[in-house]
Order: C-alpha cells, then structure tokens, then sequence
C-alpha cells in the first residue's frame, strides 16, 4: 500500500513497483484513510509518508502496527531529520528511506521490509546508532521518583482497582487528601491522567506490594 498526500507521486510510485512485479493493493491520501484501508486490505507492506493531513504518519505507522503485527511499514519521506526517523523507528517502521532514493534502491528496500529486514538511506542507520549510543551512555534514570509513602500507599491502592473515595475510606482520610496525593504522584511521574498513573503502577510492580 502506498500512502502520500501528492496524488502525483502517488500514481508514480504505483505504476513503478507494478512495472517491477509488485501487487499495489491499495493507496491512501492521508493518515485517516491509511488506516482505514490497510485493516481493509492487510498490505504486506505500506510505503508511509510522514507530513499527511488529519493523522501524521508516524501516528498512522503506530495504529496500523498495533492492529496488523504482520504488516511492515517503511517510511517514504523528504526529510531526513533525526527525530522524523527515531519517531517513525519508535512508532513501529522497520526502514526509513528518502525520496531521493533511485528506484532500484526502492525495490530492493521494500523486498528488505517485506522479508522483515530493516532498510535505511545510507547514513540514517548511523544516526540512530548514535542516538541508541548516547542512551547507552546516560546515567540510568531511577525507576521510581521520590514518592512519599502515603503517596505510594495512595498509588497502589489506586492500582488495585480502588476509586479515590475508596482508598480515603481505606487509609481514613478525607477524599481531597487523597486527590492531593493522586496529583502530586501524577506530577511527579510526569503522566497526565489517571490511566497512565495506574500504567505506571502496574508496570513497576506496585500493584502486586502489599498495602
């Protein structure tokens, strides 16, 4: 599946892999109708822009990966910018390959892809190679940050299930403290809902200690 919002390159793009043996079965204009048609098509591959209109590529890459394991995207795009290729690689795309790229090279990448092989324009695997380096480099961040007990008893109750008037119940406290708590824990783990408090505690163990 070939994903652009250039209706011109689009066709280019299609007509070239049909006239090299590949099946095009379907081709989307933007992140919306890329989802859309790879559920409805199940590409083994999609060629994936990144700059489309109503969902990015990078947000499209992620769906689609979620709700098709089997079908490897490989990112088609002008920029060659770090971060557009560690957020397209973080999003799930097994290769990143430049417009500029002669066709041949294009070929060869989507059979890579296909095969489950990762293929990249020479130079942008060093970057991420540099980029895996310096996170290798970092001082380890510590798993939890400075959490008071009661916080953390707040937040493995939390965990567990348990709304903010049943764990004020549970520790005899007034329902505001506890949202006091529930907030300065979100502050402090840097997450912004009530979801992806319990997500953290879930996947640091918290909700398996004991209260």
């Amino acid at each position: 599946m070939v994903v652009d919002d250039h209706p011109l390159w689009t066709d280019a793009v299609e007509r070239d892999l049909q006239a090299a043996g590949f099946s095009v079965v379907a081709t989307a204009a933007d992140g919306d109708e890329a989802i859309r048609r790879a559920l409805a098509t199940r590409p083994d591959v999609v060629l994936m822009d990144l700059q489309l209109p109503t969902v990015s590529g990078v947000e499209a890459t992620r769906a689609i990966r979620e709700a098709l394991p089997d079908t490897k995207i490989l990112v088609l795009s002008a920029s060659g910018e770090q971060q557009d290729v560690l957020d397209a690689v973080k999003a799930g795309a097994l290769g990143y390959l430049l417009k500029s790229a002669r066709a041949e090279e294009l070929y060869e990448a989507v059979r890579r892809t296909a095969a489950g092989q990762a293929s990249f324009t020479p130079g942008l695997a060093g970057l991420l190679l540099g980029e895996y380096r310096r996170l290798a480099t970092e001082p380890a961040k510590p798993e939890r940050p400075e959490l008071t007990e009661r916080e953390l008893e707040v937040l493995r109750l939390i965990a567990k299930g348990m709304t903010a008037k049943q764990v004020a119940t549970r520790l005899v406290l007034s329902h505001r403290t506890v949202q006091n708590h529930v907030q300065n824990a979100m502050g402090k783990l840097q997450v912004h809902n009530r979801a992806e408090l319990v997500r953290y505690a879930i996947e640091t163990g918290l909700d398996t200690e004991s209260s």
